[in-house]
């Protein structure tokens, strides 16, 4: 039985991603802070291992991995998934601490994921694996007013390209998806602020389709970055 661990799994992309894989016939375990949020994504699923870890601290994502490897017997595949927006605002409006909240779960927080799926996956017998970063499109052509979401989510394809070089002694793969208008709460909110110019949009679910199809590629081909957006998303064209 194939096993993966999804990150930020109680809402949005983690928690459709989470819920297809369980369709899927995967073991999965579920991290997120809320462990009554990730009970309610899990329904009682024999096969989800629910995981309530903090991604920005060391100790809680060590022992989150630990305890899943301890119950599996190993990790095939990582969806380094967690992170937020932030406050919409210019960078001379946002307060350092603000910036900082940002970056602890998009940069640290996923670098201390992958950093324990890596350890996992170079030390199991046999050994090998995947992981998948949640980049965003924002990587490529950012939205007004997210100089924290943009910086970090450029950080995570450096990130990205890193660990497949490190991980091809180890027979790890390592590829990023970037996502553009899924249907997620925080877009919710965003068109709810402004319904008049609401932009175009996809379900989480056809995100949890594509992350599946890359997990389930044999051990020699790997997605390196896939870009799936709402077809009518403006990321392409010139004013």
């Amino acid at each position: 039985m194939k096993t993966i661990v999804v990150t930020g799994a109680s809402a949005g992309i983690g928690a459709a991603t989470a819920r297809l894989f369980l369709e899927a016939g995967w073991q999965v375990g579920m991290i997120a802070r809320r462990r009554d949020a990730l009970e309610a994504i899990a329904g009682g699923h024999a096969r989800a291992t629910i995981l309530r870890c903090d991604v920005t601290h060391p100790e809680d994502v060590r022992d989150a991995f630990h305890t899943f490897a301890a119950c599996v017997g190993r990790l095939d595949v990582l969806f380094n998934n967690a992170g937020l927006f932030g406050r919409a605002a210019a960078i001379d409006e946002l307060d350092f601490e603000e910036w900082k909240r940002v970056v602890d779960v998009n940069l640290h927080g996923m670098f201390l994921c992958a950093r324990a799926a890596f350890g996992q996956m170079r030390r199991q017998q046999p050994g090998g694996g995947r992981i998948i970063n949640n980049g965003s499109v924002s990587a490529h052509s950012p939205r007004e007013g997210a100089v924290s979401y943009t910086a970090t989510k450029h950080a995570i394809t450096g990130l990205t390209k890193s660990l497949s070089l490190d991980g091809r002694a180890h027979d790890i793969a390592c590829g990023q998806i970037d996502i553009g208008n899924a249907r997620t709460e925080l877009l919710d909110g965003i068109i709810a602020a402004d319904p008049a110019n609401a932009p175009p949009t996809m379900s989480v679910d056809d995100v949890a389709r594509a992350v599946l199809n890359m997990a389930e590629l044999p051990p020699e081909a790997n997605v390196q970055f896939m870009t799936l957006m709402a077809t009518k998303m403006p990321l392409i064209g010139r004013g």
